[in-house]
């Protein structure tokens, strides 16, 4: 019989057993069997009490977890403070961001020494200005000062930061727990003047129509799905707005934006695999919004405006997707602009008054893909090192033929460069500070092949201090994510020189599941073939020991959320593979999860993990890799698990229920279980609490690997 979590917690009573008198001894847990029975298939869960969030048993649980992590890692401390002190050091603390023009403004985010949070500032542009201004320029306008903002809060994050086309408002929201579930409001750059016009329970992004006058932004329903689209009239309380769109699917979360060009806002419902689009004229916010294409099962397309069409970047008919376009008056056909093309994955497009840039994913890199108005002649921008990442970076201004990008590689810090469309001259316009005498001459950055058990060949970047030994006695840290298509391309990391210059190895495992290599590398590694992420992970560990990086017993896995999930995998599947395992906010009881729709993002996770509740293979095939399911009494590696109370993306409940487990099945490892009582999925808010919980991490690794 299934119990609900609040009935659970009511019988657990005070059984939490918190009051252990051995200081070194993890806190004990009441198991309360809970059963649930699905296809036939009857499973316990002891410890689902602990989905009770509101249980005083539960947070003292919590509570009692943090302080033995506290006590197991005392010998820890003074290694901490020194990895703090060195991302501390090697980071220029008072420093600007790349002014950006808009309008008749630069833009620029800019921090202060000692101060957890960003300035966001603007400066009026000279006339016929095109090179960012210089620091210090004269006219500086605050526009949000995140300190004075997060101030008495225990976390802090905003999420719209949004300025209208005419430069006189501002609409910003805040979340101060963590959960994700922003307060959006409105400012007059003008006076200074945050009106009283504020709406709760919004999500991420928004869209200024043409004249300022309208907002548009969007609510999240109880499970966390954005859904509706509103439109605000400035000035006017919220209970006048009025709903725009609401998409009923629950599989489909609901985005909004003002094109480049301002003359549409786009409604994006999208789902893991179908997409669909509508368009408003940003003149006429009032209009009814246009259907573009209508959605087909299995068919994504996003829009982009150019001139009298829309371009609409698809997979229709084509896996790695291809560029076609319609008539931007009368949505319509659609005709083929960029057909696909083999081994090139087309990721998104950017559109210029005179030109169009692609990005794209090609070998295993990202790339940049130029063509001019009205040409079918196309170039790619070429960069300098064979590992690398780039991507258009923030280039608000439609009417120019220069666009900003963002590149990085293993040792080269993030380099912004202004890039002329038409001459091809790449402007450095700021690279990354790295105080204390950083010189990428002295590291080194490589690129390893695995062999996966099926043949497949995967993609391993690697970063080492130059020199390093290949005889199997370097230590190592291997990364890894392997879902939702995302990719974890090759960049620097200030942080990471702690565990480099110690003579660790970092590496990144490019596992399917991931983009890395296209589409394809993507369907590999979902739904029934999920599996081969996690044995794409062992295999690249296997690499790095044959080709004599390592050995297992100088080995630490690293990953987050969906690589959480890949953490506890790899745990039972080679558990002799690795000497440590770091999983953050780890998505270790996806079956639970999956199983339950009320949860947040449980429905549209379907079309990722396949349905549970309605396909017996799929609950078989899950319930055969879920890392709290297949815990064995074996000899595991030395496991930190990270969480966050108030994550609503991986409930707290799975990293707490599996260190139980673990615990109890196979009692001679050791588990560590540190909880973020004020936070969500992505941690500690602030820059120096995040370079804290790295500094935990690092000096942990650097103790498995016995180099602290």
């Amino acid at each position: 019989m299934r119990l609900a979590a609040a009935d659970l917690g009511e019988r657990a009573g005070n059984l939490c057993g918190v009051t252990s008198n051995v200081p070194d001894s993890p806190p004990s847990v009441a198991r309360v069997p809970s059963e649930r029975t699905f296809h036939g298939d009857t499973v316990t869960d002891e410890y689902a009490w602990l989905a009770d969030k509101d249980n005083p048993d539960t947070i003292a649980y919590l509570e009692a977890e943090n302080a033995f992590t506290e006590r197991s890692t005392t010998h820890l401390a003074g290694l901490r403070e020194t990895v703090f002190g060195e991302i501390k050091a090697r980071t220029q603390e008072t420093d600007l961001t790349v002014p950006v023009r808009k309008g008749e403004w630069w833009y620029y985010t800019r921090t202060e020494e000692g101060k957890q949070y960003g300035i966001h500032c603007r400066v009026p542009a000279r006339p016929g200005e095109t090179d960012p201004p210089a620091e210090g320029q004269a006219g500086e306008q605050v526009l949000l000062d995140g300190n004075e903002l997060a101030a008495g809060q225990e976390f802090f994050q905003l999420g719209a930061f949004d300025v209208s086309p005419d430069g006189n408002w501002l609409a910003f929201s805040t979340d101060f727990s963590g959960d994700e579930r922003f307060t959006l409001k409105v400012k007059d750059l003008r006076s200074g003047e945050v009106l009283a016009d504020e709406v709760t329970d919004t999500g991420y992004g928004s869209a200024w129509s043409l004249d300022a006058s309208a907002l548009f932004y969007i609510t999240v329903d109880d499970a966390w799905r954005p859904y509706r689209v509103w439109r605000h009239t400035v000035g006017r309380p919220a209970a006048e707005d009025v709903k725009v769109f609401e998409e009923p699917d629950e599989r489909f979360f609901v985005g909004v934006e003002l094109t480049r060009s301002q003359k549409f806002i786009l409604i994006d419902a999208h789902s893991k695999i179908t997409s669909e689009v509508r368009a408003i004229p940003a003149d006429a916010p009032a209009s009814e919004p246009i259907l573009i294409a209508p959605h087909r099962q299995g068919v994504e397309y996003s829009v982009e405006h150019h001139g009298h069409r829309f371009l609409i970047l698809h997979n229709l008919g084509a896996e790695d997707f291809a560029l076609s376009y319609t008539s931007a008056d009368a949505p319509g056909d659609w005709v083929d602009l960029i057909p696909e093309q083999a081994g090139i994955r087309l990721e998104s497009v950017d559109s210029f008054q005179r030109h169009v840039v692609i990005s794209l994913r090609k070998d295993g890199l990202t790339g940049l893909r130029v063509i001019a108005d009205g040409s079918t002649e196309a170039y790619d921008m070429e960069f300098p090192e064979p590992l690398h990442s780039v991507g258009l970076t923030s280039s608000p201004e439609y009417d120019t033929s220069t666009v900003r990008i963002s590149y990085t590689s293993m040792i080269t810090p993030e380099s912004v460069y202004d890039v002329d469309l038409i001459t091809r001259q790449m402007t450095l316009r700021k690279q990354q500070p790295v105080l204390g005498g950083y010189d990428p001459a002295g590291y080194e950055q490589f690129r390893e092949w695995a062999i996966a058990d099926d043949g497949t060949k995967v993609p391993i970047s690697i970063v080492a201090l130059k020199g390093t030994p290949r005889d199997g006695s370097a230590p190592v840290l291997l990364y890894g994510y392997g879902s939702y298509e995302y990719s974890i391309d090759p960049y620097f990391s200030i942080a990471r020189l702690s565990l480099l210059d110690r003579g660790v190895v970092y590496a990144i495992a490019h596992i399917r599941g991931g983009g890395e290599m296209g589409r394809r590398w993507y369907e590999d590694g979902k739904m029934l073939a999920k599996k081969n992420t996690f044995t794409d992970f062992v295999a690249c560990a296997d690499a790095l020991v044959k080709k004599s990086w390592t050995s297992a017993d100088r080995l630490v896995a690293r990953g987050g959320s969906a690589g959480g999930l890949l953490m506890g995998a790899v745990a039972n599947l080679a558990p002799e593979a690795f000497a440590g395992i770091v999983a953050q906010v780890p998505f270790v009881d996806p079956l639970t999860t999956i199983l339950d729709p009320s949860l947040p993002l449980t429905v549209t996770e379907w079309e990722e993990w396949g349905n549970p509740l309605e396909s017996a293979d799929v609950y078989a095939y899950m319930k055969s890799y879920s890392p709290y399911e297949n815990v064995r009494p074996v000899r595991y590696p030395r496991i930190l698990a990270m969480s966050g109370l108030n994550d609503t993306r991986v409930l707290y409940t799975e990293p707490t229920k599996w260190v139980a487990r673990l615990r109890a099945v196979a009692p001679e490892g050791s588990y560590l279980l540190k909880t973020e009582m004020g936070a969500g999925h992505g941690g500690p808010s602030g820059r120096y609490d995040a370079w804290k919980e790295e500094a935990f991490m690092t000096a942990w690794t650097l103790d498995v690997l016995g180099r602290s």
